[in-house]
């Protein structure tokens, strides 16, 4: 007598029973008559030494005992079918390690907060191994095979052995001081739009031109549209970087709206007026030829759900 000969099916009957209150809502569901059930249940409850429900004229309830007993069952049966994915994804060719890069802002995008969730419900067997870097040190991983695939913004070079897919775009937000004199409101209390022209005389934070090109050169180019030579204070490694100087009132920042997800002390977002060039890419990178197919699965799935999304 013991747990060791309490089968799986016990377990499923029980916690079927558990969620219906009811022997015979439970033996519909599982597609079983009422008898044989409850003398599945009794059965397990014979094994354990305990009753694990208390028989109501309509229905039943969890004694402690089974209040107990409902936890474990849960837990138990989980496990069973976290192995169960784990085993048929390696039957399947799935087992193995992922290296994938990602830039600052690319990680907030919620498309690909998406994907990589999607992906690790489906890859039971391939762990997750992530790399935060800028866009150029993205580009040279996967050139040298530190990383099999990475998310970036705009493409710093595009090299002939690998392939650049764009999954999507967002407009780009100005990140101000919180009490910055540029900040007002709307009537409806959001933050208002400012024109780009107004940073003509601001002090301007950008991510360095070498670790991300094609965003330094996009704003840049904005600002000569708009009519003047943004004054550029200070260049940093990471955008991450670029939004704590803010925060503390060294200066403004533009970044990708994906950012505002940071929300800092002694920061503000507000839209970018008159300013339709300004827009941040999201781009997938991957090695051309690449075969492996936990690699490319999450490409394919990287591209579908940026489809779905820009379809909604």
């Amino acid at each position: 007598m013991g747990i060791l000969h309490v089968e799986l099916r016990h377990l499923r009957y029980f916690l079927v029973v558990a969620e219906e209150r009811h022997i015979t809502r439970a033996a519909a569901r599982l597609g079983l008559q009422q008898p044989p059930l409850s003398q599945q249940i009794h059965a397990l409850e014979n094994e354990l030494g305990t009753k694990l429900f208390t028989r109501l004229p309509r229905g039943v309830e969890l004694t402690p005992a089974g209040e107990g007993f409902l936890e474990e069952a849960r837990a138990v049966l989980s496990g069973v079918e976290r192995a169960t994915v784990r085993a048929r994804a390696a039957a399947m060719g799935q087992r193995g390690r992922i290296s994938i890069g990602l830039t600052t802002s690319a990680s907030l995008h919620r498309g690909v907060t998406r994907t990589l969730r999607a992906y690790a419900d489906s890859h039971a067997a391939v762990s997750l191994d992530l790399h935060a870097n800028s866009a150029a040190g993205l580009t040279e991983a996967l050139l040298r095979g530190g990383v099999q695939v990475a998310v970036i913004r705009a493409a710093v070079a595009r090299p002939a052995d690998l392939i650049f897919k764009e999954l999507a775009r967002e407009n780009m937000l100005m990140a101000l001081p919180a009490g910055h004199h540029l900040v007002s409101r709307t009537a409806s209390g959001a933050n208002a739009p400012i024109p780009l022209r107004a940073l003509a005389v601001e002090r301007l934070i950008l991510v360095r031109r070498h670790a991300a090109p094609g965003m330094y050169s996009n704003v840049v180019d904005a600002c000569h549209k708009a009519g003047f030579e943004p004054l550029i204070i200070a260049e940093v490694e990471q955008m991450l970087t670029s939004i704590n100087l803010v925060a503390a009132g060294v200066g403004i920042s533009l970044v990708p709206a994906s950012i505002r997800e940071i929300q800092l002390e002694g920061i503000v977002y507000c839209p970018v007026l008159n300013a339709p060039s300004l827009v941040a890419p999201l781009t997938l990178v991957y090695r051309r030829g690449e075969a492996r197919p936990f690699v490319t699965d999450f490409i394919e799935l990287s591209r579908k759900l940026a489809k779905d999304e820009h379809s909604d």
